[in-house]
């Protein structure tokens, strides 16, 4: 099998299996329960979080666990609007974010907001002076993706917060393609909101976190019950979930380096090879070393995935969630139909080798030489 589609997800190490299984069978105590199983099992969430905190270099109580980065944005957007209902109801974000942000700010625009989509330049980049060109006097939140996942644009959110730094306006940032996979702080990024999952850095699906931080002040949860999390995110804790997620920061921050030179290496093979494709166009800037997205125009995109997949090579027509539609983020790049709809995605993780970048390059030309473009 050939996995380049570690930016849909990413498999999970044994350690991190092993631990998730520990708290399964041994430590599953409810953290609210009174007596010493459920003391035990806050204890792990406790330290949990500690963990997840100092890969972000922040306070513990700065992070909150959530069930995944949808989740996750859709509560930072709506409290930093809630904190900011006195300043206005304008919002700035861009036309390429994760649809878990643009279907969000759509439904907030059916409520009677007004949104302002920033787009990208046809390489797929958003520059700071596009978003201080966006601001009004009633905005109240600008949230912009750190790394953009169909084409590894990085976005320039510490920029960003910069120009903000004097108005009401709070920050929010999707940074779950940027978790782990390039260097950053809660402080150097300076936003108010930082969004993270467990499944894009070898941790379970079904558990991320949101850091709340910066200018973010008394939080309106998005649900409401129990009072877990210090009453911010009620329900009981999914403490294996929470146990995954920690060691699997724990893994990664313990090859940080090594990880992202890794990644780096493998994005630089797959120019290299996929270069020698009469007629393949690379997409997008490829800022972060995990995410290569290139085009075969006139051959669809969904014809390359099927096919490759039928010889256990793995990639994908964009994000996983579009589910055959096509890209928003490539309409707002501009690119011809042809080369958009031509458009494959191509990840990698601290597993790939290079072995595998050559049976895509394989795979990829022989598709182009057996196969009759789309006219």
């Amino acid at each position: 099998m050939h996995y380049l589609d570690h930016a849909a997800t990413t498999p999970v190490p044994e350690e991190v299996a092993r631990a998730m299984v520990s708290v399964l069978t041994e430590q599953f105590g409810n953290p609210s329960a009174q007596y010493e199983l459920g003391r035990q099992a806050k204890l792990l969430v406790d330290q949990s979080r500690s963990t997840i905190a100092r890969a972000l270099d922040c306070r513990p109580d700065q992070v909150v666990f959530t069930s995944c980065g949808t989740e996750g944005d859709n509560w930072a957007i709506r409290a930093a609007l809630h904190q900011n209902r006195r300043v206005g109801k304008h919002i700035v974000t861009t036309a390429v974010e994760h649809s878990a942000v643009l279907q969000c700010v759509k439904q907030l625009e059916q409520e009677g907001y007004a949104a302002t989509y920033v787009k990208p330049d046809r390489s797929g980049r958003i520059s700071a002076d596009q978003i201080a060109a966006a601001l009004r006097e009633d905005t109240a939140l600008v949230s912009v993706m750190l790394v953009n996942n169909e084409t590894g644009a990085v976005f320039p959110v510490a920029e960003i917060a910069a120009l903000l730094k004097d108005r009401p306006a709070l920050l929010h940032t999707d940074a779950v393609q940027g978790f782990m996979k390039i260097p950053f702080t809660a402080k150097s990024l300076g936003a108010d909101y930082i969004t993270l999952s467990a499944h894009k850095i070898g941790g379970p699906k079904g558990i991320g976190a949101l850091y709340i931080g910066g200018r973010a002040k008394n939080t309106m949860p998005l649900l409401f019950g129990g009072g877990q999390e210090n009453g911010l995110r009620p329900g009981t804790e999914a403490t294996a979930q929470v146990a995954g997620f920690a060691k699997a920061v724990e893994l990664r921050m313990a090859r940080r380096e090594e990880i992202f030179a890794r990644l780096a290496a493998c994005r630089d093979y797959a120019r290299e090879k996929l270069s020698a494709i009469p007629d393949l166009q690379f997409i997008g800037p490829a800022d972060a070393p995990h995410i290569l997205s290139v085009s075969l125009p006139g051959y669809p995109s969904q014809n390359i995935v099927t096919e490759l997949s039928g010889k256990s090579v793995y990639i994908s027509a964009g994000s996983a969630c579009h589910r055959g539609k096509a890209s928003h983020v490539l309409v707002a790049m501009g690119l011809e139909r042809k080369t958009a709809a031509g458009t494959v995605r191509i990840s990698f993780g601290p597993e790939t080798a290079f072995e595998d970048i050559d049976a895509l390059a394989e795979a990829l030309l022989e598709h182009r030489n057996t196969r009759f473009p789309m006219l």
